[in-house]
């Protein structure tokens, strides 16, 4: 089996690509548990200093893989994990992101991508809600600049994604633009991040363990539902959903 997640390391740090581009690395099942095994090695590898989560292709993820789409639980797991891995999680983004690619990249601590990359959350244009990935979003993006593109769908660039607290910086080089950043943590007391990302990290775990059972209910309750199943049907045979007013 092809595998999933890429793995390199240079100078303790990790580096793990998304690598299914033949799904736009959307977050299937197994794709999700083979991050999640990837991101509990690098826990436990007293090598690893930090880590950079990045893609292959042209889409940094696509969102849900509407045929083969993950448990609910295990993607509250999977961000939950990447929100209290006792190391930085620096997100390295060149390409599309999209819907659940969103709760990835704000469960990142440290995040940055290029000015081509553009960001969208699609749920309600597929008759479902941003819900379990408002888990780390919610606690990390400006609430009311975040409203517009909940509501609409629609697409954002990479300024705009700073702007609503999404993305640290943008740049053409975005390798360049971190290196000072990978820098910083390679020169950083393995114990003394550990504990300052636990500061910084208190928050968004609090909203993690106050409002994942009813935000898992809420995404199950929703992608069972005569809506979701027109807006994903429409989305695969690539046509307006019965409810777009044209």
């Amino acid at each position: 089996m092809t595998a999933l997640i890429g793995r390199t390391r240079e100078r303790a740090v990790e580096t793990l690509s998304l690598d299914s581009t033949g799904t736009r690395n959307a977050l299937s099942a197994a794709l999700v548990a083979a991050l999640a095994d990837a991101l509990a090695d690098c826990a436990e590898d007293p090598g690893v200093r930090a880590v950079v989560l990045t893609h292959t292709g042209t889409t940094f993820c696509a969102g849900a893989d509407l045929r083969d789409p993950p448990d609910p639980d295990a993607l509250v797991g999977l961000l939950r994990q990447i929100v209290a891995l006792p190391k930085p999680v620096v997100a390295r983004i060149t390409g599309h992101v999209r819907a659940g690619g969103l709760g990835l990249l704000a469960a990142c601590d440290i995040a940055a991508a290029a000015p081509a990359a553009t960001f969208a959350f699609t749920e309600v244009r597929i008759g479902v809600a941003p819900a379990v990935i408002s888990l780390p979003v919610l606690p990390r993006a400006d609430p009311r600049a975040l409203a517009r593109y909940y509501l609409t769908g629609e697409r954002f660039d990479a300024a705009e994604a700073v702007r609503l607290g999404l993305l640290n910086t943008t740049a053409d080089d975005v390798d360049q633009a971190l290196a000072p950043v990978l820098d910083g943590l390679r020169r950083s007391a393995p114990e003394a991040l550990t504990e300052t990302k636990r500061l910084l990290t208190a928050r968004v775990l609090e909203t993690f363990d106050r409002d994942a059972a009813h935000l898992t209910a809420l995404s199950a309750r929703l992608f069972s539902s005569a809506h979701a199943r027109e807006g994903m049907t429409a989305f695969l045979e690539r046509r307006d959903a019965a409810w777009v007013v044209v």
